[in-house]
């Protein structure tokens, strides 16, 4: 029986691939840290009893050395997301981790025959877009725009716009070629991609970088601010408040299904054409933020509307919907919408005690960072 390493695998992703690799046969060993930020309570209820668990740190040498003895593929899903400003911190979960699980591979001379590692769609930064002005001189180029500013932010002007013609640019879907990290997130895993892509092909140990888009689905941490508007909007609602929109809501994301996220994870595991690869995860849909949001109040049959308070958070992009393309020439095919996304988000929380507190302190802690921030003159 093969014997599967998942890191993060008591957390959101990491343990449905556990799930999906014991349901497939494999021997799973689990390595988390438990992090109290999301794991207040211990090691949640969904980790498996068929799978080994071993309590311990990611950076840590010696723990990932004995979690890696008798391993032949590695799920790396453990992870640090937050908007809190300890930039030092993404660096070293998310990337200084991904080399020393294949320097422990070579120092030990383990036969380890498949990397995966998680990265995002954040290490698009504000991603690519085209001027479409028939008159500017850079139309229809490709442009990757550095992020906004603050002084942009605090204008109210939410749009990319061209550097020749200032008129707003056509986003245009993100494509695994390009790179363009701004946030400390970002820059940890695009350093974790190449760390795991181009060592892998370095030293012949199959390794694969999935960028997921927007990830969600039941077991998402009620405790993690990063864990998105599916969390923080679910809980406001439920609790009769309204979801708070930050800019002015027509931002667009691309939301994907949990259970896509796994079989995109066994599609490159299973074939050789993804080694040494980076692919795009998502769910190959655009949606704006205050349209997510209006599903989710019919969803919950309420009558609340949506709050666009004129706020934004330093770091956010305008636009993220991926091009999947490169990972559907595999055979994978995403087969979940937000219909079902929101359903079986709703069907777990709803089973949750205590919902009332676990966006307040979160929400708090980010405005007192400066993380969240108001805008101080509307523009034209």
């Amino acid at each position: 029986m093969a014997k599967a390493l998942v890191t993060g695998g008591a957390g959101f992703v990491g343990s449905h691939i556990v799930d999906r690799l014991l349901q497939d046969g494999y021997a799973v060993r689990i390595l988390d840290a438990l992090d109290e930020r999301v794991h207040p309570n211990g090691k949640p209820v969904w980790v498996s009893n068929e799978a080994e668990f071993v309590q311990g740190d990611v950076r840590d040498p010696q723990t990932v050395a004995r979690a890696l003895q008798g391993v032949q593929v590695v799920f790396h899903e453990a992870a640090y997301q937050d908007y809190m400003p300890d930039f030092s911190r993404f660096l070293h979960v998310n990337s200084v981790s991904t080399a020393l699980i294949f320097e422990s591979i070579l120092a030990n001379h383990l036969e380890v025959e498949k990397v995966i590692v998680a990265s995002s769609q954040a290490v698009y930064g504000e991603g690519q877009y085209c001027c479409m002005n028939p008159t500017c001189a850079m139309k229809g180029q490709i442009v990757q725009p550095p992020t906004r500013g603050q002084g942009q932010m605090q204008t109210g002007q939410w749009e990319i716009l061209c550097e020749l013609c200032g008129q707003p640019m056509e986003a245009l879907r993100l494509r695994e070629e390009y790179a363009n990290p701004y946030n400390a997130y970002a820059i940890s895993k695009f350093a974790e991609e190449l760390a795991a892509v181009r060592l892998g092909r370095l030293h012949d140990i199959p390794s694969v970088a999935l960028r997921y888009s927007i990830v969600q689905g039941p077991r998402q941490s009620l405790f993690n601010q990063y864990s998105g508007i599916c969390r923080i909007f679910s809980l406001r609602l439920l609790n009769d408040l309204p979801p708070v929109i930050y800019e002015d809501g027509r931002q667009t994301r691309d939301f994907t299904h949990i259970q896509d996220v796994v079989d995109a994870n066994m599609a490159v595991l299973r074939d050789p054409r993804a080694d040494f690869q980076v692919f795009n995860v998502g769910s190959g849909q655009s949606l704006a933020v205050l349209d997510y949001a209006r599903t989710l109040i019919r969803k919950l049959g309420k009558s609340i509307p949506p709050l666009v308070p004129g706020e934004f958070r330093v770091g956010d992009n305008r636009n993220s919907v991926s091009d999947i393309s490169r990972l559907q020439s595999l055979g994978w095919r995403p087969r979940h919408g937000i219909e079902d996304i929101l359903d079986d988000y709703l069907g777990w929380i709803r089973q949750q005690d205590s919902l009332e507190s676990y966006f307040r302190d979160a929400e708090n802690l980010m405005k007192q960072a400066g993380v969240v921030q108001k805008v101080l003159t509307q523009s034209a």
